[in-house]
């Protein structure tokens, strides 16, 4: 069996999403409002401008709650992280000018 040290980047960047979104969901794997908010502010706040306001964070968790229950399952966070990864990839790409 694989070890961890024998992952390729990619995968190791795909094991440290995984492992965080259960960090915040914790045994359930699902995440409520507050939760999703203490993993973006805590763990995404280069990318994401932290949430203050109920409103932005009750807008974004509406547009993230698909199914409508109320919680973020990990198909929904990774839609997430797909549109925060796309939004910020031009700050890494090198300038060809």
């Amino acid at each position: 069996m694989e070890t961890v040290d024998d992952i390729s980047e990619l995968e190791k960047g795909m094991v440290s999403i995984i492992q965080i979104f259960h960090k915040y969901s914790g045994f359930k794997c699902k995440l409520k409002k507050a939760e999703l908010k203490d993993l973006i502010n805590n763990e995404m706040s280069t990318f994401i401008k932290k949430i203050q306001e109920n409103e932005t964070l009750d807008t974004l968790f509406a547009d993230l709650d698909q199914n409508g229950d109320l919680e973020i399952d990990f198909k929904e966070f990774i839609a997430l992280i797909a549109m925060v990864t796309s939004a910020c990839q031009e700050l890494f790409v090198p300038n060809n000018s």
